[in-house]
């Protein structure tokens, strides 16, 4: 199993947080589990093998293209046989510069991306198909963003906004509230807290939630701290 995250293009490294590739050369099947990360993934099924997520105690296959929206509560993943995914990872609330949804609607599930973006999101997994090297596949994957971003310019000043609030929530001193915060960017809370789970899927709340326990397992890894 090999796994490796290769960053963007510097005209999207403010939306994209990572690409990733993972390979699988075994027909050895496993169960993994994910937990909340705060960020959102597309990925692209450009292996023979199958993904499967567990939804009321049954695994059900994924589809070529998935989309993982905002994972709150665990979600049990298989891979079966011999897989090549290809993921773009984005940060909180930069998915939503290239979808034109309510985001919170995709919590806790893998949604079919092929469902949202038509015959666009098929021709650009048949294109990912025919590419023969990772750096071709990045850079058809980056084409197809920029000219979807291009479509966004009404947005980008509030999920600007709402990035800028991201920063602030995650610092380690931070301690003020909400209401404060709003007041800041001369918004209301109530205007605040909207277009915040507009774009992320998650509540100011909640996303320092997971902020924190994201942090808590860095310091697990790196120190041997107990939990």
């Amino acid at each position: 199993m090999e796994y490796k995250e290769i960053a963007p293009g510097d005209s999207l490294k403010n939306y994209v947080k990572c690409f990733y590739i993972y390979e699988s050369e075994t027909n050895v099947s496993f169960v993994d589990k994910a937990f909340a990360t705060g960020c959102i993934e597309i990925m692209f099924n450009l292996g023979d093998g199958k993904w499967q997520t567990e939804v009321n105690s049954n695994f059900i296959t994924t589809p070529a293209i998935e989309l993982w929206g905002q994972i709150i509560q665990p979600l049990t993943s298989k891979s079966l046989g011999k897989n090549t995914m290809f993921g773009i990872r984005f940060f909180p609330h930069t998915v939503s510069c290239f979808l034109n949804e309510n985001i919170g609607q995709f919590n806790n599930r893998v949604s079919d991306f092929k469902d949202l973006m038509n015959k666009a999101a098929g021709l650009l997994h048949v294109k990912l198909l025919e590419a023969t090297t990772l750096t071709k596949r990045i850079k058809i994957v980056e084409e197809f963003l920029l000219q979807r971003l291009s479509l966004s310019e009404k947005r980008l000043n509030r999920i600007q906004l709402i990035g800028n609030i991201i920063n602030e929530l995650k610092q380690d001193d931070f301690f003020d509230n909400i209401e404060n915060v709003a007041s800041r960017y001369g918004i209301t809370s109530r205007y605040l807290q909207k277009i915040f789970l507009q774009y992320t899927g998650l509540t100011p709340k909640l996303f320092s939630k997971i902020n924190r326990f994201q942090n808590s397992l860095l310091l697990v890894a790196k120190q041997n701290e107990s939990l």
